[in-house]
Parts: C-alpha cells; structure tokens; sequence
C-alpha cells in the first residue's frame, strides 16, 4: 500500500515536471515569435478622401493587394549597418522587416538586444529602382509614420541613374528629392521636405529643409497624404492637400532635376541626423503605406 502511494506520488511528480516543461518551452517559443510576428490587431486604415485633382490622370500605383509584396515594383535594398550616415540598423530582405498586411505595406523596425548602440537594430530600405521610375508628374502616398527618439523615416526619390543601384552616376551628381522626412528626435509632430544636388563647383548642396507642422499630435496617430507636383519648372509639396513648400528647378545646377527619379520609402534608426533611441524609445516601430501612386498631367 505504502509502495502504491509512492509510485502514484512519483508519476504524479513526473508528470507535473513534463506540464512545467512544455509551457516553459511555448512560453519561450511564443517570446520569440512575438519578436518576429508580423499578425497582431488590424491595421485601422481610418477614411480615405482623397483626391487626385481633374487635371491629373493616374500613371502608376500600388495599392498593396494580396499577401506579398509585389517585386515588379519594389527591391529590397540589403546594407550593412552605419552603410548611410553612420546609421544603426541593418537593412535586410527579411519579410520580418517588410511585407503586406491588411492591404498595406509595411516597413517595421526591429531592436534585436538590450542594447542600443550599432547594428543592433533591423529595418527594410525599398525602392523602385531599375523597375519603376518617372520625369516630372504627381507622386503620392498615403502613410502613416513611425515616431520616437532616434526614428527617421523617409518617403523620397534617387535619381535613376545613381550607382548605388547600378547606374553610373554619384550621389549627389544624381539629385536627390525629399518628399517628407520625419526626425523623431526633433517632434513627431512635423515632417521636411529638401532636395539635394551638386553646384557649380561639383559639391554637395540643398535648398535647405522646409517643415510642415501639424496642428495637433504627431504623424503616427493617423495616416496622411504626402504629394510632390514635379514639372518642367518647379517642385511643389503638400501635406493633405495643403502646399507648404515650392523650389524653382530651372536654374543651370539643376539640370539633376529633369531626368528618370525613382521612389524609396524606408525607416532609418539613429545616425548623424537621427539623433539616438534611448531607454523611452518604443519598438518595433512601424511605417505603414496604404498606397502609393503617380499621377501625369492631362494635355490640352
């Protein structure tokens, strides 16, 4: 009887020992898919009003339908860690750091450690280089934008013939055109727009950043439409239809600006310009673009 007991008490102690086990290993195995989840709540798309004008007619989009990223239009860039202006992520071609979800394309900054500090960070850099480009035209996207100390995101255009992507021209010989960029170090609240180019001496130079402030909160708390109007004269930008900046292109340096750009939307972390994440910086951080699209001006 005393014999029984104990082995009853032994098989019962073994079997709470396997239990204990197993949840410690999905408890473990869920840490890390959680890590690298891309399911999670829907993306709240809110109501899109947009509208184009009636004297442009669409030329391109993506619109982001179906399961994949659509690689007749897009590339992921792979970079090493400080790559750009000593950055501290990575730029990969995981499907952890972008893929489509809930008819958007998403971009998601990883921190991978306790750590911050270089290459302890993953992100996704995509272009449409060398499959899709444009001269002059309407370029717009509807986003909305990570924030955070040391998060800059980017929506923007290279020029197509750049070396990076196997042209054979150097930056900033190739013309750079920043639609927004956000600097979370400096408030979430407001996004610059700049080109970039190279002056009579063959050095670099820009317009200088030109910012658009919101009237309240920051632009992840909803998505917002990001235009650039490109013609034979000028650059205009506008933020939800309102214009905040024009830059005159027909000056002799910037000849840049009247060749084939192609679009880049990526998330930096950190770097020159950035500034740092610290202890309050909040990841994964999201970049979601529930569209992008390219517009030619009807002729008379």
């Amino acid at each position: 009887m005393k014999k029984s007991f104990l082995n009853i008490a032994n098989l019962l102690l073994l079997f709470l020992l396997v239990v204990s086990c197993k949840n410690t290993e999905n408890s473990i195995t869920t840490k890390k898919e959680n890590l690298n989840s891309n399911s999670g709540s829907s993306i709240a798309l809110g109501e899109d009003n947009y509208q184009q004008g009636s004297n442009w007619i669409l030329e391109w989009s993506d619109e982001f339908k179906g399961n994949k990223i659509n690689l007749d239009n897009w590339s992921f860039q792979v970079e090493k860690a400080g790559r750009f202006n000593n950055e501290w992520q990575r730029y990969t071609d995981s499907e952890n750091n972008a893929y489509v979800k809930d008819d958007c394309m998403v971009i998601k900054a990883i921190h991978l450690s306790d750590k911050h500090g270089m290459d302890q960070y993953t992100s996704a850099r995509m272009h449409t280089a060398n499959k899709q480009s444009w001269k002059y035209g309407k370029i717009a996207a509807r986003i909305k934008l990570p924030y955070g100390q040391g998060i800059w995101p980017a929506f923007w255009m290279l020029g197509a013939n750049i070396d990076e992507n196997g042209g054979d021209t150097p930056w900033p010989q190739t013309g750079e055109i920043d639609i927004i960029e956000l600097y979370g170090s400096k408030d979430d609240g407001v996004i610059e727009s700049n080109i970039h180019y190279a002056d009579k001496f063959n050095k670099h130079a820009s317009i200088g950043a030109t910012a658009f402030k919101l009237n309240e909160g920051k632009f992840a708390d909803a998505f917002h439409v990001f235009e650039l109007e490109w013609d034979e004269s000028k650059l205009s930008w506008f933020v939800d239809g309102e214009e905040f900046s024009t830059v005159d292109i027909t000056g002799e340096e910037l000849t840049e600006f009247h060749k084939e750009f192609f679009i880049l939307l990526n998330i930096a972390v950190g770097g020159e310009y950035a500034g740092r994440p610290d202890k309050n910086s909040v990841f994964p951080q999201f970049m979601y673009i529930d569209w992008v699209r390219v517009y030619k001006k009807k002729t008379t």
